[in-house]
């Protein structure tokens, strides 16, 4: 039996005496990729900060390799995780730094390869300095479709074992979400994904599936599985199925 590579038991948070996690527990084995969905306030971001130690639980432990997280050092722990949000943070300096900052120790080349992998080396080579072009605040320079694969190709360079995404191509136009998919494919290859889904025709073949609600799990297993209980999932995914149809 495989043994999981990231443990999350009985978790549980309260914010202002609310619950916003009621003794959640899951299991995340290696190589397999676990959608969260469920509304917002359900908890998906909850359990996705806990495990990148953000904030710690009010209760319950989350345990990587089979060792408590907060046993570990904060650099160690983000050696093993690597993140990929909606927004993205970037430091004002070139964008070289910018993709460096996930492996320091990495070569020019393999910052390039990093880059070419997630689709952005074509518009870095464009700019007026390339690498070296300096991107302002937060990225201000850029798109959001031109961070977001920054931001990849650092995760790339990286390559850590556990991969936390919250879904990257929510708020992207067509083009920008094309591109970034193909970067995400390559970034989760062979890896222990965790992404919090908000379209729900994106991780029809994710290895798990859980639905979250109120702060805890309420249904779990793949798509197939969850279809045929005709539960939550089968409403959430009917109701999307049935908006395709709309037309104006």
């Amino acid at each position: 039996m495989t043994e999981p590579i990231l443990q999350v038991k009985d978790l549980s948070v309260y914010y202002n005496k609310k619950k916003a996690l009621n003794s959640v527990s899951l299991d995340f084995l290696p190589n397999e990729i676990t959608a969260l969905i469920g509304p917002s306030g359900s908890g998906k971001s909850t359990v996705m900060s806990l495990i990148a130690r953000f904030w710690d639980t009010t209760k319950g432990s989350i345990k990587i390799g089979g060792k408590d997280i907060k046993e570990v050092s904060p650099d160690s722990l983000l050696k093993n995780i690597s993140m990929v949000f909606q927004d993205v943070y970037l430091i004002n300096d070139t964008i070289y730094e910018n993709i460096r900052i996930g492996n320091l120790n990495a070569s020019r080349e393999e910052i390039m390869n990093a880059a070419k992998i997630a689709n952005c080396h074509d518009f870095i080579s464009k700019l007026p300095k390339g690498y070296d072009t300096y991107i302002g605040e937060e990225g201000s320079t850029l798109s959001g479709g031109e961070k977001q694969r920054i931001s990849i190709a650092r995760a790339l360079l990286k390559n850590s074992p556990i991969i936390l995404l919250d879904e990257a191509t929510a708020s992207l136009d067509a083009d920008s979400e094309h591109e970034i998919k193909m970067a995400i494919n390559e970034l989760i290859k062979d890896k222990t994904v965790i992404i919090i889904a908000h379209r729900l025709n994106t991780i029809k073949d994710a290895n798990k599936i859980i639905v979250m609600d109120d702060g805890k799990i309420i249904e779990s297993g793949n798509h197939e599985k969850l279809m045929n209980d005709k539960g939550t999932y089968y409403s959430m995914f009917t109701v999307m199925e049935k908006a395709k149809e709309f037309s104006i």
